[in-house]
């Protein structure tokens, strides 16, 4: 090609265009990159994104959430680093979160004012209230947000007095193990005797019957009957055997329990020995159970019998066993089999759940519902019944999903249905574990063949090149 001063302008023209295209393509690069963001998790269980529970939650935030962090400045520093990482994969899915920095070593006088003690503390603010995490993990600052998201304080009490399992005891029948889980998520558990304190609390969010061992006064009975008449919420936890002087709240329910306790042969399935263990696989469609999909264990559980018609409640049977099980009315010694005629056939209802609307008080003065009236009707008034106290159990609440279970049966109880459906968080699997045949294969690729490719493809350039 002849080289004359009109294919210089072209060729400098062209070039010049190119610079203009490849700064130009360079720039939209860059707004691309500041505006969108491409992530992929290749962990085993996702440990670097956000859980579904705590994405549902972040995106619930109705005002904005302040994160302020208590760590020294500078990009490097491991705290602060941290901090943002996880902050920032809230913050994803919501405008609704703030995170600030503060350097203790600059401003020493907040940070003695805020109570910080750990490098990495955080301090979390939400609608006039805080809570401090000083370790930073999902789990902690998904427990926080969801204490302070709470629309009040909930109280649960545990009727004491009567061989109760107790709400804060260690023993394997107790419930402590529960009620701790049950704090980290913003709901208090404390116990009432009915006969030191002859009324129940008003701001009460439920009142729970955990498995007596002896009867109940006459006393007592109306207590609990005249609570659940005003609308107080009720979970019964109810063992194989007799009500204990309850039958009179049973019958204000509609309900009756079964002789006998649930056998489940289906349990053998899966390495339990023990028949009395029912195992529950299937959810109906309710509050409680929704997206709901783990195995639930229930040892030694009481069958109830769901015969009432009565209008004034939605009855649900949140819990129902197999169609092989049967509840068995004889000694449970040696080989159980179905007696026909004695015992009763499943599938049989071990949980129920029943809900009905308040009354509004000011409809009952005036007679009428008017639209005022309607924007303050009272929220909905909520019992659960379950034939079984052990599944909540020390020994037993790691089982499946048994303490999930009891995480949306409290919540629906409580009337924040918004929560029930985020689950308890699991550790991640942070190990690879690879045979020595597979060692051998990664080392020997990165070790030889690689380099070894790249010295071949070296020289061959190298010769190529010396030819010409």
């Amino acid at each position: 090609m002849e080289i004359n001063d009109k294919t210089r302008l072209n060729l400098r023209i062209q070039g010049l265009i190119f610079l203009i295209l490849f700064i130009s393509i360079i720039g939209m690069l860059a707004w691309v990159t500041k505006h969108y963001s491409v992530e992929a998790d290749w962990t085993a269980t996702g440990r670097n994104t956000l859980s579904t529970a705590s994405i549902k939650l972040a995106q619930r935030l109705k005002g904005t959430m302040t994160f302020t962090a208590f760590a020294r400045s500078g990009d490097l520093i491991p705290a602060r680093k941290k901090i943002r990482d996880l902050v920032g994969r809230y913050q994803k899915y919501t405008n609704k979160i703030k995170l600030e920095f503060v350097d203790p070593e600059t401003n020493p006088d907040k940070t003695r004012e805020m109570g910080i003690t750990v490098e990495g503390e955080m301090v979390v603010e939400y609608q006039g209230r805080s809570e401090h995490i000083k370790n930073s993990t999902e789990e902690n600052i998904t427990n926080t947000m969801q204490r302070l998201m709470r629309s009040g304080e909930r109280k649960i009490l545990f009727i004491s007095g009567h061989g109760e399992r107790n709400p804060l005891g260690r023993a394997n029948h107790d419930l402590g193990q529960f009620t701790l889980h049950l704090k980290k998520k913003g709901i208090e558990a404390d116990t009432i005797s009915l006969t030191e304190t002859p009324s129940i609390p008003a701001d009460t969010a439920a009142l729970v019957i955990a498995s007596p061992l002896v009867n109940y006064l006459d006393g007592e009975v109306k207590l609990i009957r005249d609570y659940v008449r005003k609308g107080g919420n009720l979970l019964w936890l109810h063992d194989p055997g007799s009500t204990h002087n309850l039958d009179k709240l049973a019958d204000d329910l509609g309900i009756k329990f079964y002789p006998g306790v649930v056998v489940d042969p289906s349990t053998q399935l899966l390495g339990i020995s023990d028949p009395t263990f029912s195992l529950v696989v299937k959810y109906p469609h309710h509050p409680i159970t929704n997206g709901f999909n783990l195995l639930t264990l229930f040892p030694r559980a009481a069958a109830i019998n769901d015969a009432s018609v009565t209008p004034e409640w939605t009855r649900t049977e949140i819990l129902q066993t197999v169609a092989r099980s049967w509840s068995e009315t004889g000694v449970l010694k040696g080989a159980i089999q179905f007696d026909k005629g004695k015992d009763i056939a499943g599938p049989l209802t071990i949980g129920l759940a029943l809900s009905r609307d308040k009354k509004n008080p000011e409809t009952e003065k005036t007679g009428t519902d008017t639209a005022k009236t309607k924007a303050k009707k009272p929220p909905q008034q909520r019992i659960v019944v379950i034939g079984d106290g052990d599944f909540l159990s020390n020994t037993f609440l790691g089982n499946q999903g048994n303490q999930d279970l009891g995480f949306a049966i409290i919540n629906w109880l409580s009337n924040d249905d918004s929560f029930i459906d985020i689950p308890a968080a699991t550790a991640p699997d942070t190990q690879l574990n690879l045979d020595q045949t597979t060692w051998s294969i990664v080392g020997l690729l990165f070790l030889i063949v690689i380099p070894g490719g790249l010295v071949i493809a070296g020289v061959t350039v190298w010769l190529k090149r010396r030819k010409r």
